[in-house]
């Protein structure tokens, strides 16, 4: 279904289905942190070290626009934290907002990742080790930049602006599609970047505090049905996470932002967890007119069916808005009929919708890591199972290409009323992008 460390859908052991991967990666998740500070290994990658490290560059976005970001804190005040037991602490997120600049801002980008955050991402108990699979301590995760200026003025030339919620797999943080996310606020949308507090690996707060995954309570389940219980409550928190981001945008668009923000085109898109959080946003809240799901099973492991599914209510009940859904060559993935939850969906949806594949990639080709990763394998940290076992053999710039045009056509399509006709059918510029009939 999802991405846990490590994700399931990446072939990293042939032959093992992305449900397989999943338990596995639950049990092997036992050893991530449970503290909020972090971990010695982690603390090695660190400004000391900087310069002897192999680094990686993020591709420049293609829109018209300059792209200007601010992180934002958010607490949410009706809920208490659901991943830490017998606390009173409200929930709270660190998202980030990528919207159309004005040209000439600050000279340095903002880096991909918080320094904080960087160091226990390519640590022993980060996402690169746990999903990625790469030796700690091998990349200078923090050297990577955006090419975002810092609360740059937004650029009113764009008009008012459709908003886009993004939602990361299980175990990865927010920045973890920078690539992708840049690339369509640069043509004029503003990109709302979700972490999911104690999801992800690690989430840096403003005042300095590190918060590491905790969705198990003790050990984790290795019961069948307690595994689906736990993946429930994990989409569950991730919808309320959406629906609360959107009501404090409201709030943030009167008092910040001027009024630029345009709730009335709000779409959502995420990978692996985060494209059934956007599916399920969507079927839970009709204030989410669009969707993509890249890679991200819609039903929960151990259920009682006779495949071993269990079926979600937006696979089960469908959705009256489109949702694009994106395949990747990984086991147990590609086009509906491989996978059970999206042909329920197919078969119960009633909104417009289309299923295309990306052939010769892998369930991490919708990330950063399909651009990144490349450039860090050529001077010599290579993820371990070998370069195409994570991110599959389709070329990094087509991979990109396709899916930053894919996304911006789709929503283009649906918040904008902009047709360019990409979405009808296989296309002679992406022979790599296999429509399902």
């Amino acid at each position: 279904m999802t991405a846990v460390p490590h994700h399931p859908g990446r072939d990293s052991s042939r032959g093992h289905s992305r449900r397989q991967v999943l338990v596995t990666g639950l049990a092997a998740s036992a050893l991530l942190a449970t503290s909020a500070l972090p971990s010695p290994a982690a603390a090695a990658v660190g400004p000391a070290r900087r310069t002897s490290l192999p680094k990686a560059v993020l591709p420049r976005p293609t829109g018209p626009f300059a792209v200007g970001t601010v992180a934002l804190h958010l607490v949410d005040r009706s809920r208490t934290e659901p991943w830490v037991p017998g606390t009173s602490a409200h929930r709270e997120l660190m998202v980030s907002l990528w919207y159309p600049a004005r040209p000439g801002g600050a000279a340095r980008p903002v880096p991909q990742m918080t320094a904080g955050a960087a160091a226990h991402f390519g640590g022993a108990e980060g996402a690169a080790a746990m999903n990625l699979r790469m030796a700690p301590g091998s990349v200078d995760w923090g050297a990577t930049l955006t090419h975002a200026h810092r609360d740059a003025p937004v650029d009113r030339r764009a008009g008012r602006l459709p908003v886009v919620l993004y939602s990361p797999g299980l175990g990865d943080p927010r920045t973890w599609s920078t690539a992708l996310v840049e690339d369509l606020a640069s043509r004029g949308y503003a990109v709302v970047t979700i972490d999911h507090t104690h999801e992800a690996t690690e989430v840096e707060f403003p005042d300095g505090r590190l918060a590491t995954m905790r969705i198990f309570d003790g050990a984790p389940p290795t019961d069948p049905e307690a595994v689906s219980v736990l993946l429930k409550k994990v989409v569950a928190v991730r919808v309320a996470d959406s629906r609360f981001v959107l009501d404090e945008l409201a709030r943030l668009d009167r008092t910040r932002f001027g009024g630029t923000l345009d709730l009335r085109r709000a779409g959502m898109f995420g990978q692996s967890a985060g494209g059934f959080t956007a599916a399920q946003a969507m079927h839970d809240d009709r204030r989410f007119l669009a969707g993509i799901n890249m890679d991200g099973e819609m039903d929960y492991v151990g259920g009682r069916e006779p495949d071993g599914t269990h079926l979600s209510s937006v696979a089960l009940d469908g959705l009256d808005r489109p949702l694009l859904l994106m395949g990747t060559g990984s086991e147990g993935s590609g086009d509906y009929r491989r996978q059970p939850s999206w042909a329920a969906f197919r078969a119960n949806t009633r909104g417009w919708n289309a299923d295309v594949t990306l052939t010769g990639s892998r369930h991490a080709s919708y990330t950063d890591a399909e651009v990144l990763l490349p450039q860090l394998a050529r001077r010599g940290a290579v993820p371990e199972g070998g370069l195409a076992g994570a991110v599959g053999t389709v070329p990094p710039g087509r991979a990109l290409a396709a899916n930053r045009a894919y996304v911006a056509s789709f929503f283009d399509r649906w918040l904008r009323g902009r047709d360019d006709r990409l979405l009808d059918g296989p296309s002679e510029r992406f022979p790599e992008m296999v429509f399902a009939r």
